[in-house]
C-alpha cells in the first residue's frame, strides 16, 4: 500500500469521522434529507476506506507469511483493522433513518388458547381473504432495515432493545414458565457478572431462527406474490416462504429455522401463521423458544407524512412449554432507499467456510486469529490454487491495489 497510502487512509478516517456523527445529527434535527444524503456519500467512503484497510492487511500478511506463524506483529495487525473496520461498520449502523415513534401494540381480538384458534379466526373475519392479483398485490419493494419493536417489554419491566444485549433491567415475573424463567435468569446473571452474554449461538453458523428474524439488524427484501410472499434476510439468507391460502405441510416431519408458514391477505394487510419451529431464542440475552413455539403475525406498510415508507408487524407468540400465556408486540421496518442509493444488495451470506469464531472450554466466544492452524481464511484460494483465477477474493490483486 506504500507510505502514502496509509497516511491518506488515516487522515480519511479523522475527516470521516466527525462527517458521520453530523449527518446523524443532522437526521436527528429534523432535516431527514440533508442527513441520509449526507450520510449515505460518507458511507460509501468508508466501505472504500474499509477496503483499503483490507488491502493494507493483505498485503503485510504476504509479506510476513514466511515469518513464525501467529506473531505477535500479525495479531496486532488484525486487531487494528478489526477496531478500524468495526468503527467504520458501527458509525454506518448509526445511520439509520430517524427513530419514529413505535406504533402501538394492538393485542388478539380476543383471548385464544393456540396459534391455529386465532388465525382461523381471523381468517372467518376476513370473510376467507382478499385473492389479490399481480395488479392488486401489495409492493413493498426496496431494501428494509430494522426498526424498533416492544418485544423486550415482554420480558423486562420497562424494557427496551438497550436492554437486551446488555447486563441490567427488571425481569417480569409470572411470563415464562419456571423453567425456561430460571434459563432466563441464570443467562442474564451471567451478563451482570461478564458484561455480555459470554456465547451466542450464531457463533456456530446458525440460524437466527423465526422470532429473531423479526429484528435480524441487517438488509431485508420483501416480495410479494399472489400465491407467495418472499421475506428476505440478508443474515444467513434466511427467507421466509409464506404459503398463501394454503395449509400447513411437513412431509420431511422436521422443524427449521423458519418454519412452515401460510397466509392470506385482508385488503392490504398480510396475514401469518407460522408452526414447526426449532429451538432457538428472541434475540441474544433475551429467552429462550421451544420446539412448540409458533407465531401469528400481520404485515401492513404505512406510508408516513414525509413520505417515508414503514412496514409494522403485529405479533402474537404462542409457545405453551415456554410462556405462561401467550405475548404480543409491533415490530418495524423501514424503508432505505439511501442504502440503495450507494448500492447496497443483499448477497449470498457464507459462514460455516469464512467465520474463526468458536466456543472455548471455559464458554466464551474466541476467534482464530492468522497463523492459528484452524484459521479458514475468507480471503484464500479454492482446493486447486495452483490453477490461476482460484482466488476467492479477485477484487484484490497481487499489489494489495483496489480493481
Amino acid at each position: 500500500m506504500g507510505v502514502f497510502g496509509f497516511v491518506a487512509m488515516h487522515i480519511g478516517l479523522l475527516i470521516l469521522i466527525p462527517l458521520w456523527f453530523r449527518s446523524i445529527r443532522l437526521s436527528r434535527r429534523g432535516s431527514v434529507a440533508s442527513g441520509l444524503s449526507q450520510a449515505s456519500r460518507v458511507n460509501h467512503v468508508g466501505a472504500i476506506l474499509c477496503k483499503l484497510c483490507l488491502a493494507r492487511h493483505n498485503d503485510s500478511m504476504r509479506k510476513d507469511e514466511m515469518k513464525a506463524s501467529g506473531s505477535f506483529r500479525t495479531r496486532l495487525r488484525v486487531a487494528y483493522l478489526g477496531v478500524i473496520c468495526m468503527t467504520v461498520a458501527g458509525i454506518q449502523g448509526l445511520n439509520a433513518q430517524p427513530p419514529r415513534e413505535l406504533p402501538p401494540v394492538e393485542p388478539p381480538p380476543r383471548d385464544f388458547e393456540t396459534a391455529e384458534e386465532h388465525y382461523a379466526y381471523l381468517y372467518e373475519q376476513a370473510g376467507g381473504g382478499t385473492e389479490h392479483t399481480m395488479e392488486t398485490i401489495p409492493v413493498w419493494d426496496g431494501l428494509w432495515s430494522s426498526g424498533n419493536n416492544t418485544m423486550p417489554a415482554i420480558f423486562f419491566e420497562n424494557g427496551t432493545l438497550a436492554i437486551t444485549m446488555s447486563s441490567g433491567g427488571t425481569i417480569r415475573e409470572g411470563v415464562l414458565t419456571p423453567p425456561y424463567e430460571e434459563h432466563f435468569r441464570a443467562r442474564r446473571a451471567e451478563m451482570e457478572e461478564y458484561g455480555r452474554q459470554r456465547f451466542d449461538r450464531l457463533t456456530r453458523c446458525e440460524h437466527a431462527g423465526a422470532a429473531r428474524w423479526l429484528w435480524e439488524p441487517y438488509i431485508k427484501e420483501f416480495v410479494n406474490l399472489p400465491h407467495q410472499s418472499w421475506f428476505m434476510n440478508d443474515f444467513m439468507d434466511e427467507t421466509r416462504r409464506i404459503h398463501i391460502g394454503k395449509a400447513h405441510v411437513n412431509i420431511e416431519a422436521a422443524h427449521s429455522p423458519t418454519g412452515d408458514i401460510i397466509g392470506f391477505w385482508d385488503g392490504d394487510k398480510l396475514v401469518m401463521w407460522t408452526k414447526w419451529v426449532q429451538p432457538a431464542d428472541y434475540l441474544r440475552g433475551m429467552p429462550l423458544t421451544s420446539n412448540q413455539f409458533e407465531m401469528v403475525e400481520t404485515w401492513q406498510q404505512v406510508v408516513h407524512e414525509d413520505g417515508a415508507r414503514q412496514l409494522v408487524t403485529q405479533v402474537t407468540f404462542y409457545d405453551p412449554l415456554a410462556l405462561v400465556r401467550p405475548q404480543s408486540a409491533v415490530y418495524t421496518h423501514d424503508s432505505r432507499p439511501d442504502l440503495e442509493a450507494v448500492g447496497v444488495r443483499i448477497r449470498n451470506w457464507e459462514c460455516a467456510n469464512s467465520s474463526n469464531s468458536y466456543l472455548d472450554e471455559d464458554g466464551n466466544t474466541q476467534f482464530y486469529l492468522p497463523g492459528d492452524p484452524e484459521y479458514k481464511d475468507p480471503r484464500g484460494f479454492t482446493d486447486f490454487p495452483e490453477l490461476p483465477g482460484q482466488s476467492l477474493d479477485p477484487i484484490f490483486d497481487a499489489d494489495g491495489a483496489v480493481r
